[in-house]
């Protein structure tokens, strides 16, 4: 299994619509890339632990974890036209994001 691991921080100007049209982009290239087999969107919480977020160097509002069976299914899914749409918009709509892959695999195969 291979996560697409993707946080961003929506811009402070954006207007209730445009968050809107962010959302239903992002809602549109999940229901209609079948090469997503899960995905999960996330909403950071704030904890207020001494020394837990504030350790942290940025703020990510949002979190957005697809996963895919396999390398090549996470390329047609990056080659994909909504992926392309929401990839622009996204680098529109927000200050910061990261995008990372990451192979699943055990705890046995870290060491």
């Amino acid at each position: 299994m291979i996560a697409h691991v993707v946080l961003f921080r929506p811009r402070t100007t954006l207007t209730a619509d445009q968050r809107q049209a962010l959302a239903n982009t992002l809602r549109g290239a999940v229901e209609g890339i079948p090469q997503i087999k899960r995905a999960t969107i996330g909403k950071r919480i704030l904890l207020n632990r001494p020394g837990y977020e504030t350790q942290m160097a940025e703020h990510y509002e949002y979190s957005a974890i697809l996963e895919f069976d396999s390398e090549a299914d996470l390329r047609a899914y990056l080659d994909h036209p909504a992926h392309s749409d929401l990839g622009k918009l996204l680098f529109v709509s927000a200050e910061a994001v990261l995008a990372y892959d990451f192979l699943s695999t055990s705890l046995a195969e870290l060491q």
